[in-house]
């Protein structure tokens, strides 16, 4: 008899969306080294481009990036994919913003943050179920 395991070797794939390059690079050198496999998008269009056929693990997406909110990210990710798991950041907004929204992302975070905070959230929000 076979038994199917889960590859737990694959580390987590994160999709992370912000209009600030800086944010973006920080991610990237934060994150890759915590085991993550980290995909950077500068705007939402091509991240929804990209989740189509590559549906990451966790989505953490800024809030304000000019067409497109960070919110109207998340309303088309669970249009896709109603489980995706989402963190949403700001530095402009608070929880309020997303008080009277049908669709709300699983965990949001302030800015600035703490790299040790920020790191327990996405684990968190990772093992949810």
């Amino acid at each position: 008899m076979s038994r199917t395991e889960p590859d737990v070797s694959t580390p987590p794939r994160l999709f992370v969306v912000d209009d600030e390059p800086l944010i973006l690079e920080l991610a990237l050198l934060t994150l890759e080294p915590l085991g993550y496999q980290v995909r950077t998008f500068l705007n939402p269009e091509s991240a929804i481009q990209a989740f189509v056929n590559n549906q990451p693990d966790l989505v953490i997406t800024d809030y304000a990036m000019g067409r497109m909110s960070g919110m109207d990210l998340i309303r088309e990710c669970r249009r896709i994919r109603p489980n995706q798991k989402i963190i949403l950041v700001s530095g402009t907004v608070d929880e309020q913003v997303f008080a009277d929204a049908r669709v709300r992302p699983n965990r949001f975070i302030c800015k600035p943050y703490h790299l040790a905070d920020f790191s327990s959230c996405i684990k968190e929000v990772l093992a949810q179920e």
